[in-house]
């Protein structure tokens, strides 16, 4: 199961990846491993104003669907378009292909996350 260095993770199995006040979001490879093959990605609205843990996109693959939910609040100024057409992205690579980018409304929410060493920990305990 690949987690990367340096970014923030929820219990959900989201991750963030801060770049100044904005943050890329997208799910990690151990969810999308238990996903199985994703077909669809549902994608919020730019502009959107999101609070944490608002369920801001689903996901659908051939075993299941899930929300998935916001770790930081914040307001949308991106989403990642390509998933539209090739929701597999997020099976190939989860890390880099995030699902939206937001502006962050409070850095301190990032306090709650867990670090990469954390949320190795977490999986050893849930698996």
């Amino acid at each position: 199961m690949k987690v990367v260095k340096g970014l923030y993770y929820s219990n959900d199995h989201e991750w963030v990846k801060v770049e100044g006040d904005e943050a890329y979001i997208g799910i990690s490879d151990y969810a999308q491993e238990h996903l199985g093959d994703i077909v669809y990605v549902e994608l919020p609205e730019v502009d959107d104003e999101l609070e944490k843990e608002d369920a801001f996109s689903a996901v659908e693959s051939v075993k299941a669907a899930a929300d998935v939910y916001l770790p930081v609040g914040g307001k949308v100024v991106a989403v990642n378009e390509a998933l539209e057409d090739d929701p597999a992205l997020l099976n190939s690579d989860p890390y880099e292909n995030w699902i939206i980018k937001i502006q962050l409304a409070d850095k301190a929410e990032l306090e709650d996350l867990m670090s990469s060493e954390d949320y190795e920990k977490f999986l050893a305990e849930e698996v």
